[in-house]
């Protein structure tokens, strides 16, 4: 008897397919989807596009799914993508901050519309290829972070409800990534044990937002200008090229000599400004965040001892957090370099995710 119907996300990458191997394995009736985000963003970048979400990855899950006998699904959802991926990246930008759209596009894409197509297919479960766990205490569903601490992916999923949870299967969460190529390698697929992983966002397979921005935005540096940079005591240091294509803690790319590393350490889009530093100056004790997710806990009553993650390269801070409605304050035991609005707080009780937050201050 198959132990139930799963919807797998397919990428074509060595991850998602060894979890198609392994789930069929394991006794599930698979059923492979690979979804179309968006078409070729830039010509500039057409011959790059690699890794997840292009055209030939695409067929080369179709092609997997054939070899192993399983359905296989491709979903076009390049309006919502879109309307919400995209859009969010741009306008984050704009606001000022820094956005992570790996977030948004696990919730509302991987764990939106799979999930409805997973309806539709009567599937009694969706799965991917992260590097995560689930677990369960007291009725509720967390994350736990993958054994191959090097791959864990967990900060990345941290808006996942408790709906999303129950429904989901990771794979490969006990897994690390040498033993997912060796399977890989076992089965017979050799060139996919050895294939490269883009670490790009998927839709800026340059690396390069500013262009991408300016693409998308008409008329963005007519309309922004140029702005002043400033030091922290308001003193006019020289001019930028417009505020949002500025990060907090950048370095490169300033073009500006002041004698001494020059970092960014606000971003004031009101005023098209962008203050300078020095690296001290990006050194935190605490941060707020909003748009707040629990997982292990309903609520955090009183204090609660955790490791704060700001990003995903990020080993976490020993930290206490305190919630205030749908916000939360952390407070660092050490200073936190380059606390950055827009980005993910993730809090952590060991390798179980407690939750998580957008940086807002």
């Amino acid at each position: 008897m198959p132990k139930g119907k799963v919807l797998l996300c397919m990428s074509g990458g060595i991850d998602s397919s060894v979890a198609a191997m392994l789930l069929v394995d394991q006794g599930y009736d698979v059923h492979g989807l690979t979804y179309r985000p968006y078409d070729s963003i830039s010509p500039a970048c057409m011959e790059k596009q690699t890794g997840c979400c292009t055209v030939d990855s695409i067929f080369e899950a179709k092609a997997l799914a054939d070899k192993l006998g399983i359905p296989h699904t491709v979903l076009d959802i390049r309006d919502e993508f879109e309307k919400t991926v995209i859009s969010d990246f741009i306008q984050e930008y704009l606001s000022g901050r820094t956005p992570n759209p790996c977030v948004l596009c696990n919730r509302v894409i991987k764990w939106g519309e799979v999930l409805r197509k997973a309806d539709e297919l009567q599937c009694d479960y969706i799965a991917t290829g992260h590097y995560a766990q689930i677990g369960q205490q007291n009725g509720r569903h967390f994350l736990i972070k993958g054994n191959d601490e090097n791959k864990d992916q967990t900060y990345f999923l941290w808006q996942l409800s408790q709906r999303d949870l129950k429904r989901t299967l990771f794979p490969l969460g006990r897994l690390t990534k040498d033993e997912v190529r060796k399977i890989a390698h076992q089965k017979g697929f050799e060139k996919m044990a050895h294939k490269r992983e883009s670490q790009e966002i998927c839709f800026i397979p340059d690396n390069d937002y500013r262009r991408f921005i300016k693409e998308n935005v008409k008329g963005i540096e007519e309309k922004i200008g140029p702005g002043n940079f400033v030091n922290l005591e308001g003193k006019i240091l020289g001019q930028h090229k417009g505020y949002p294509f500025y990060t907090i803690g950048q370095r490169k790319g300033l073009v500006i000599a002041l004698g001494h590393p020059a970092y960014v350490v606000d971003i004031i889009p009101e005023t098209n400004t962008v203050v300078l530093g020095q690296r001290a100056d990006l050194n935190r004790k605490e941060l707020w965040t909003d748009n707040l997710n629990l997982m292990k806990y309903p609520e955090i009553k009183g204090e609660l001892e955790v490791a704060t993650k700001i990003r995903y390269n990020n080993k976490g801070t020993l930290s206490r957090i305190s919630q205030h409605g749908n916000k939360i304050k952390v407070e660092f035991y050490e200073n936190t370099w380059a606390v950055t609005p827009g980005q993910s707080a993730v809090f952590y009780e060991g390798s179980h995710l407690v939750g998580g937050g957008i940086i807002c201050r």
